[in-house]
């Protein structure tokens, strides 16, 4: 392997869309760092997987997502458990891992990572067979995840009105969950399975998650009263979900569910076939990911 060839998979159609001129800042950044750049764009559903299983295969050292955490999920399902290094342009709508890593939003920014950076062992999740980077979900976010991938309208304004139209509708429901042995019976709204904090745009789920913790947090939250939405949504964005009592977090390694009928979910935020039995588990420091050498992350 060497470091001085890059494998980039673009996604021309996260979040806002694509602009020619990125393309041109890519090999004009890499040319800036002696870096030889190899750009693929992705065609379909899991083909980002694919072209980033190729460059593994092909010795490239370092292979960057440049899309939304679909895109991500994608790339690092190509990439974990290798020795190759995963890194992340974000230009998706949410960009939830990217926040956590503090990577930087800005693409001229976030491209100087190819020159100054440092490389975490990250965990990864695996959800009934699924690999998972960000935060999953069960409940009433699965649901708006499944309405979300078909309305078309992608951003914080389309997600937000689709929340408020479903929100009524959608009731509490009751779970069994085994976390590394020990059984707890709960009624929730979302169940959240989260390795790094957030959802995207800053909504922290779980305000303390780390990625290297070699843990998941469980994050139970019931159905919110209106007369609370606004607080709950404070607390939300300023990283005090701890101080909800909507919200109760526990922490495990190895985890199973099951409901009384099939559940929706999301993975990453891609929604999936809903489904009542679930198995998590934990993968310690699976994924060589690159962030920035100045980013302060929680052990």
């Amino acid at each position: 392997m060497t470091k001085n060839k890059v494998f980039f998979v673009v996604n021309k159609y996260s979040g806002t869309g694509f602009q020619d001129a990125l393309e041109g800042k890519i090999i004009d950044t890499c040319a800036q760092f002696n870096i030889e750049a190899t750009i693929e764009y992705t065609q379909h559903k899991g083909h980002a997987t694919n072209l980033a299983r190729n460059a593994v295969g092909h010795g490239y050292a370092r292979i960057f997502a440049m899309g939304g955490d679909g895109t991500v999920n994608e790339v690092a399902q190509g990439v974990v458990n290798t020795s190759s290094e995963m890194g992340i342009i974000p230009t998706g709508s949410g960009n939830g891992l990217a926040r956590h890593l503090h990577i930087p939003l800005k693409t001229a920014t976030a491209l100087q990572l190819l020159d100054k950076h440092n490389v975490i062992a990250m965990d990864t999740l695996m959800i009934n067979n699924h690999l998972s980077v960000n935060v999953s979900g069960i409940g009433f976010d699965g649901h708006v995840a499944v309405k979300f991938g078909k309305n078309g309208k992608r951003g914080l304004i389309g997600y937000s009105k689709l929340v408020l139209k479903e929100f009524l509708s959608f009731k509490e429901f009751p779970v069994e969950v085994l976390i590394d042995g020990v059984l707890l019976k709960r009624k929730s709204f979302i169940l959240a399975l989260a390795n790094s904090s957030q959802f995207g745009n800053n909504a922290k789920i779980s305000p303390f998650a780390s990625v290297c913790d070699n843990l998941i947090d469980v994050c139970f939250i019931k159905k919110v009263p209106l007369s609370h939405a606004v607080g709950f949504a404070q607390k939300m964005f300023t990283g005090q979900m701890n101080k909800s009592a909507f919200v109760e977090t526990v922490q495990g390694k190895n985890i199973s569910m099951e409901f009384d009928k099939p559940m929706p979910y999301h993975i990453d935020g891609e929604a999936m076939e809903p489904d009542s039995k679930f198995n998590i588990s934990l993968t310690p420091g699976s994924l060589k990911m690159i962030v920035p050498d100045n980013a302060k992350l929680k052990p």
